[in-house]
């Protein structure tokens, strides 16, 4: 990512709270904990009114790819800002690209390729015209 934007360019923002079990023997939080974190993000994303990926049974969302890039330390105790933004709409894919935030501070970057598959078969499902426009609202206001 070049151009790294403010949590407030991103039109989805949720939060999480470390636990205690999130630290790692240095003190800080895992980083596998990161990649829980912006679950958060993306759960909220697809659960976003009218897209509802969590209420309807015919479909849903798998992760194809996740890329995370580590810029700081994250620390117990506190919360953690989850910024979520759309970067890029497929035919039955979608890009997402997410940041963490403590205290103001960013800690990491990631991209994150969901792909919307048909629950019964696991085959790409194309996304429908009105999930597209629900997404095209969701698009990051910085570019990126």
């Amino acid at each position: 990512m070049t151009d790294l934007p403010k949590l407030e360019d991103f039109p989805y923002q949720d939060y999480d709270k470390l636990r205690y079990d999130d630290m790692d023997t240095l003190g800080h939080v895992s980083n596998v904990i990161f990649a829980n974190l912006m679950a958060t993000g993306r759960a909220g994303v697809l659960n976003y009114p009218g897209i509802d990926a969590w209420t309807n049974k015919s479909l849903t969302f798998v992760l194809a790819r996740l890329e995370i890039d580590y810029r700081a330390e994250l620390f117990w105790p506190g919360t953690v800002q989850v910024g979520t933004g759309v970067k890029s709409i497929g035919n039955s894919s979608l890009v997402l690209t997410q940041a963490l935030y403590q205290e103001q501070k960013r800690v990491a970057t990631g991209i994150s390729v969901m792909v919307q598959v048909d629950a019964s078969t696991h085959r790409p499902l194309p996304l429908s015209a009105e999930t597209r426009a629900i997404l095209a609202g969701l698009m990051l206001k910085a570019p990126v």
